[in-house]
């Protein structure tokens, strides 16, 4: 059998979205992804993507927010940024990873926005569900890049 593909999922402070997609990945691809998450900064693990994400079955409470340095000793088949910032500042990865770009919407900075609790979590709901129908289409949507 060959190797799991791995696959670091970068955002800019690995809180949020980076998060939820390697806990995405983990939960339904674990099979043939090896996921990893990381951010160009560290920002500490989002309490609200935490509970997004268990109200879905995934739990990633036990997750650390990582700088995307502390894996550069990992070999990585494929970079997916998630955010725009990280897309604009993705560091050079050595050997074969290719970066891919899937923008996702930032909850922290929607909810700002959010006159109530539940509107503020309704958009981490969203986002939680994009991510997901992405990591659906793993791995054979990478080769469409």
């Amino acid at each position: 059998m060959p190797d799991k593909l791995r696959i670091l999922f970068l955002c800019t402070g690995n809180s949020c979205r980076s998060q939820m997609a390697e806990g995405w990945a983990r939960h339904l691809k674990g099979d043939v992804l090896e996921p990893y998450s990381a951010g160009i900064e560290t920002h500490g693990l989002n309490p609200t993507a935490v509970k997004a994400m268990a109200e879905a079955g995934v739990d990633i409470s036990g997750h650390k927010s990582k700088h995307v340095n502390d894996l550069r000793d990992i070999q990585f088949d494929y970079v997916i940024t998630v955010c725009d910032n990280a897309h604009e500042s993705c560091p050079l990865f050595p050997g074969r990873a290719k970066v891919i770009h899937v923008g996702f919407d930032d909850p922290p900075r929607l909810a700002r926005r959010a006159s109530t609790e539940q509107q503020a979590l309704d958009i981490y709901r969203r986002v939680r569900d994009e991510i997901r129908a992405f990591v659906q289409t793993l791995p054979q949507a990478l080769e469409a890049h």
